[in-house]
């Protein structure tokens, strides 16, 4: 058996995403909550803003209506379906003793958030995880959002310059975390992006020979929709 090789947190965070999806409809209320019973140390989904400035959590970011679709951006919150909660919804619902990460799927959310949460509770600040695609974006959010974590969030071919460039590209500009889908992470990589003190997530990880394999080479935080399959993996390796 492959040897766990070591993380830079003291554990990794068993991201439940969009709540506990396997079971519960995605991205509700009960489905974060149902996560967290279910062992999950942290939960994810992704953030966007109505047009009267509400953080909604949502996946596509659009509302079927009879005709046509239309972005939550043209809604304001009041008109929204039930089942979309909002992110203070959320933090009120579920608490605020886990890990948090969202992707940001409109930028003016990096404006907001921080207040938005502080707000609740503070300290929460310290665990949520801003996710984004563009590198650039989220440096140049560096200091709206600098109290919170960011996360860049892409594929490896789309790094062009490789990734050793951008691991010492997002340490030069404090950004917190690098997240790719598991098939492209291997034990080096996650070695090259600790180098640079770079907290490395691996996506997608639904069975558990995938979340097994992410944790013993060193992910510091792995995404499922399956949380108790996640706990059992990382229970069974402690």
């Amino acid at each position: 058996m492959q040897q766990r090789l070591p993380s830079l947190l003291t554990s990794p965070i068993l991201f439940a995403h969009r709540g506990a999806s396997a079971y519960a409809p995605e991205n509700t209320l009960d489905a974060f909550a149902l996560a967290l019973k279910l062992g999950a140390s942290g939960l994810e989904s992704d953030v966007w803003t109505t047009r009267d400035g509400v953080l909604v959590l949502d996946h596509d970011g659009v509302v079927k209506t009879r005709l046509r679709s239309k972005p939550i951006a043209e809604f304001d919150r009041s008109a929204l379906p039930s089942h979309i909660p909002s992110l203070e919804q959320l933090l009120q619902h579920c608490g605020t003793q886990y890990q948090l990460s969202l992707d940001i799927k409109d930028a003016i959310v990096f404006e907001t958030i921080e207040q938005i949460v502080a707000n609740i509770d503070e300290s929460m600040l310290d665990r949520l995880w801003l996710c984004h695609p563009n590198c650039d974006l989220l440096i140049s959010s560096r200091k709206l959002a600098s109290k919170c974590k960011l996360v860049d969030s892409t594929r490896l071919v789309k790094i062009k310059e490789g990734p050793e460039r951008r691991a010492a590209t997002l340490a030069a500009n404090g950004i917190d975390a690098f997240n790719m889908h598991y098939s492209d992470w291997n034990g080096g990589l996650v070695a090259l992006f600790h180098r640079f003190n770079i907290v490395s997530f691996g996506w997608d990880m639904q069975h558990e020979a995938v979340i097994d394999n992410g944790i013993r080479m060193g992910l510091d935080g792995v995404f499922s929709d399956w949380p108790d399959r996640m706990v059992e993996v990382y229970n069974s390796q402690i």
